[in-house]
């Protein structure tokens, strides 16, 4: 990889490239970044908070013009553009108005002596965010607020296609008053990375991105000895065991299936439905799929390998309900039925616009058939029974579910997987705490 290169997905046609930085702008920024922990660690958290604060304020200044750039960068509607940037201010702000409280020191009861006891939270040091292309500002966001405000400084990596959403983030912070190489943007190729991460002013790695991605990028930071944070695929069971309202449910559905054009890591691609439910279920949702005009992925390498795996399903006997063909990366919504519980395609996680639908006899086949996957990100639940709720929500293999609707994610709210999807935390309080020294002091008797 010679380049971080812009190409709109809905024409194919490259717009714009940018060369990877060389090895010296690399140690460049790695001096910058280690030079500017040492003093950002002993800013106070006010003094942080109020930077956060700066630079929610421009993404909202600025969002018409980082909402074009994701719309050229991977084609996502200008709706959806909007909609992640205003997620990210609401991140910036989150942790601007909670990290003293986050931060504060936390007294220990201590039983095994005399004296006191405290754990501080603090900073460790350089941090290396790996970023996809799919929520380009969002995904930083997730990353970068919580650990600025701690005290640790940044390098981010963006996704290869997305190198004029990471120059603007670039900019955002550097006009906010973050001082210099407290946050600093790389265009770096896979061996420079592992160099990074190598380095041992780098102190973690936070990873968005596919299973392969996270998986080579945790055997680096292992031999390393360095804290990981990984953020991988879903599939992401959507139940539907009782409803009190079909149509809710069913919008439910569609928008846990369709957000960004259904290129999501927690989007609910697998739908599981009851069999008293199911006809009713599946004609309205599938009817609203179809009724979802054709949108480009992000790129026709992205909307060639789904073609693969609809193709895959279909020869193994599921039918496939859409409303056209599929031309360059523009990608009709589709409906899958009669997918074989075994095969490969089953266990697949499929980023586009269609979904797989399960008719189940009960709530016990429902959980097999939910739990039946290597991922374990997010789960949607619809039920009219509160026990059968608890007893469901306790059952489901996976770092989230979301019960009777969707949209309940926020900044307070800790989001992660287990299993394939990988391990860890962002936002919320257990977001700040991923990469800090939780530091004991023990004072047996004061001095």
């Amino acid at each position: 990889m010679n380049s971080y290169t812009v190409t709109d997905p809905g024409s194919g046609e490259e717009l714009r490239s940018f060369p990877v930085d060389t090895d010296a702008e690399i140690d460049s920024k790695l001096d910058a970044g280690h030079d500017a922990y040492k003093s950002w660690a002993r800013t106070t958290i006010e003094e942080r908070a109020a930077l956060l604060r700066r630079l929610a304020q421009l993404h909202e200044d600025r969002q018409d013009t980082l909402a074009e750039i994701a719309q050229r960068e991977m084609g996502k509607s200008r709706e959806d553009a909007l909609g992640e940037i205003g997620v990210c201010v609401s991140i910036y702000r989150y942790y601007a108005d909670n990290a003293a409280a986050f931060l504060a020191d936390e007294t220990i009861d201590v039983f095994s002596g005399p004296g006191t006891a405290i754990v501080q939270r603090r900073p460790i040091g350089i941090l290396l965010g790996i970023m996809p292309w799919n929520f380009p500002y969002y995904q930083v966001a997730r990353f970068a607020g919580p650990n600025l405000a701690l005290g640790n400084t940044i390098l981010l990596k963006p996704a290869p296609q997305c190198p004029e959403s990471g120059l603007a983030l670039q900019s955002l912070f550097d006009d906010a008053g973050f001082p210099a190489g407290t946050y600093n943007n790389i265009f770096a190729t896979n061996e420079q990375v592992e160099r990074i991460i190598a380095d041992p002013r780098v102190q973690g790695v936070s990873v968005t991105g596919s299973e392969r991605a996270g998986a080579a990028i945790a055997e680096i930071a292992g031999r390393n000895l360095k804290k990981v944070v990984l953020e991988l695929g879903g599939s992401d069971p959507f139940i539907v065991l009782g409803v009190s309202d079909m149509d809710e449910a069913v919008d439910a559905a569609f928008e846990a299936r369709m957000e960004n054009t259904g290129q999501s890591c927690n989007a609910g691609k697998r739908v599981i439905v009851l069999d008293e439910l199911y006809d009713d279920f599946v004609a309205r949702y599938t009817a609203k799929m179809l009724a979802r005009p054709a949108s480009p992925v992000s790129s026709l390498v992205a909307a060639e390998r789904l073609s693969d795996q609809v193709d895959r399903a279909v020869a193994s006997g599921a039918s496939l309900e859409t409303s056209g063909e599929r031309n360059g990366a523009w990608f009709p919504p589709g409906v899958l039925t009669g997918v074989q519980p075994g095969g490969d395609v089953f266990y697949e996680e499929f980023f586009g616009p269609v979904a797989m639908v399960f008719r189940v006899r009960d709530e016990d086949e429902a959980i097999r058939i939910a739990n039946d996957t290597p991922f374990g990100l997010g789960s949607y639940l619809f039920s009219t029974d509160p026990e059968q709720v608890k007893r469901v929500s306790e059952q489901i293999e996976a770092g989230m579910v979301y019960v009777n609707g969707f949209g309940g994610e926020g900044a307070e709210l800790p989001f992660g997987g287990v299993k394939r999807s990988g391990f860890g935390r962002e936002l919320g309080r257990h977001g700040i705490d991923e990469f800090a020294n939780k530091k004991l002091i023990r004072t047996l008797r004061q001095p």
